[in-house]
């Protein structure tokens, strides 16, 4: 068996663990681990910007009020503090590394405005923001001589006491990690891999339903080795449903709308043309997702119809080419002119609000554990994301956690003592319907039971269906060559049963998560 020893182990190559890998490697040897290729996962797909105070009058006081609201006043209110006050220095860093902005004839950068913000605050590069990040954070890894980047090679299971004999209770600050397993895909060996430090940075986990605007790649693995070792991982039940995306049934993952084009003035429109957002919100069309999405939710069920439209006819033809080549492109290679027609859209799962539970550093309950990104919990969303915050987030608590990493990699040890692992007993899986079968149920159980409007009987339901799947994978798990396929159906039926769970546990309607026993006052809800 293969072990390899690193100062710092990244599981993530979008903009939290590059930016993390980027800062680390002053101090010691990087080696990142990422089941595709590095430059797969959502940062790349991320269309609308990233949220920053940059000019006047614009103030820090204005976005962290903003991103309260949005969160539904569950968020920490020193979270956001901190994520917005730093977010001007770490986009400064973003552009001294080369990442380029947009900019207007004036020659500052050109700020859109997205639902729940109060002033034009999202800096973008056209409608490709997180493309240009993620090309710009690879190129200045690729040139790290102190950084490994391991590509498709999948992250079994971190490496804590466990391993040897030793178990902790869920939540003990006594849990150290010490690494992690590492499948390599291409000959189906499993590394140890020995770190002093380990950050989890693997996104989030949109693939636990059928319909979703994450990348393939999204499926919960960071949240779910982290519950196994025993890492505290909250607010799961917050799952953000995006309004606008294209609906495109053929597709996966389904192609995202950004709402930077409702801050260009697109509208929300019925399947026969009337808008209908004033029913629901004053702010209309760029009211927060939550209440966008559940509006559309409503509207889909009331008329039957399996989709709406986003009217974006009006908006000058040259905004459009301007400002959303790709979304422009992308219609018209399905024989949709957003010029002239209307965009069919529908809700799509997006953005996991939860995850693994950190402070003010990125540092989890498991010692020698970071995370950062979509997969952690740091307490900036509450019940609901504020638009173009997460790329934020991701940077401000990468940087934080990258200086308490580097500040005691020297007093960290390797444990030696970890086993490899071991296969004895296990066979090749011939029957590839088993995982995939199971796969389609898992979807069908949360689009339906678990998705943007949720009841009691429906939590119950899906919780007592997904035992049967738990119980018939884990076996299969136990019996098999590791392949990712199987790695996978685990941890998304992990993460599905975390969302179940603390969906039951809130005894309320509170931002993303909308429940019919607990009903809340809106509008017209």
């Amino acid at each position: 068996m293969i072990r390899k020893k690193v100062d710092f182990l990244v599981i993530g190559t979008g903009i939290a663990g590059l930016s993390y890998a980027l800062k680390a490697a002053s101090a010691g040897k990087v080696c990142i681990v990422t089941k595709s290729e590095a430059v797969e996962g959502a940062t790349r797909y991320a269309q609308g910007g990233i949220a920053a105070v940059m000019y006047t009058p614009d103030t820090y006081e204005k976005h962290i009020r903003d991103t309260m609201i949005a969160g539904d006043d569950l968020s920490d209110p020193e979270i956001v503090r901190i994520t917005i006050t730093e977010s001007t220095s770490r986009i400064k860093e973003l552009i001294a590394l080369g990442v380029e902005f947009d900019k207007n004839s004036s020659g500052r950068y050109d700020l859109a405005k997205e639902g729940g913000h109060s002033e034009f605050r999202v800096l973008h590069h056209k409608d490709q923001t997180g493309a240009e990040i993620e090309n710009i954070l690879l190129q200045r890894v690729y040139e790290n001589k102190n950084i490994e980047i391991l590509e498709n090679h999948f992250a079994i299971d971190l490496l804590t006491q466990h391993h040897l004999g030793i178990d902790q209770e869920t939540g003990s600050e006594e849990i150290e990690c010490f690494g992690a397993y590492v499948l390599n895909k291409s000959n189906h060996q499993i590394m140890t891999v020995l770190a002093r430090t380990t950050m989890v940075a693997t996104g989030g986990a949109g693939n636990v339903y059928a319909t979703t605007t994450n990348p393939p790649v999204a499926t919960g693995d960071g949240i779910a080795m982290v519950k196994r070792a025993g890492g505290i991982i909250e607010k799961m039940e917050f799952i953000q449903f995006h309004p606008t995306s294209l609906y495109n049934p053929a597709e996966k993952p389904s192609f995202l709308i950004t709402e930077a084009l409702r801050g260009s003035g697109a509208v929300l429109k019925t399947f026969s043309g009337k808008e209908f957002m004033q029913k629901y919100d004053s702010r209309l069309s760029l009211a927060p997702r939550d209440i966008v999405a559940r509006a559309i939710d409503n509207e889909m069920k009331i008329s039957g119809d399996d989709y709406l439209y986003l009217d974006a006819r009006h908006i000058d033809k040259q905004v459009i080419l301007n400002h959303f080549p790709a979304i422009y492109a992308k219609c018209l290679s399905i024989g949709i002119d957003i010029t002239r027609d209307m965009i069919p859209i529908v809700p799509a799962a997006h953005y996991t609000c939860g995850g693994i539970k950190v402070d003010e550093y990125g540092r989890s309950n498991i010692r020698n554990l970071y995370a950062s990104g979509e997969c952690s919990s740091t307490g900036l969303h509450g019940a609901n994301r504020l638009a173009s915050n997460s790329l934020l987030e991701s940077l401000v608590f990468s940087h934080r956690a990258s200086q308490d990493a580097v500040s005691r990699i020297k007093s960290i040890s390797f444990n030696n003592s970890i086993p490899d692992w071991n296969a004895l007993g296990t066979v090749y899986n011939e029957e590839m319907v088993l995982i995939t079968q199971s796969l389609r149920e898992l979807q069908g159980i949360m689009s339906n039971y678990v998705g943007i409007v949720r009841s009691n009987l429906r939590l119950k339901r899906a919780q007592d269906r997904l035992h049967i799947l738990y119980a018939e994978t884990e076996d299969l798990y136990e019996k098999s060559v590791l392949t990712e396929k199987i790695c996978e159906l685990r941890n998304l039926l992990n993460v599905a049963g975390l969302i179940i769970q603390m969906a039951m546990d809130r005894k309320e309607s509170r931002g993303l998560h909308h429940s019919i026993d607990y009903p809340r006052q809106y509008k017209n809800f």
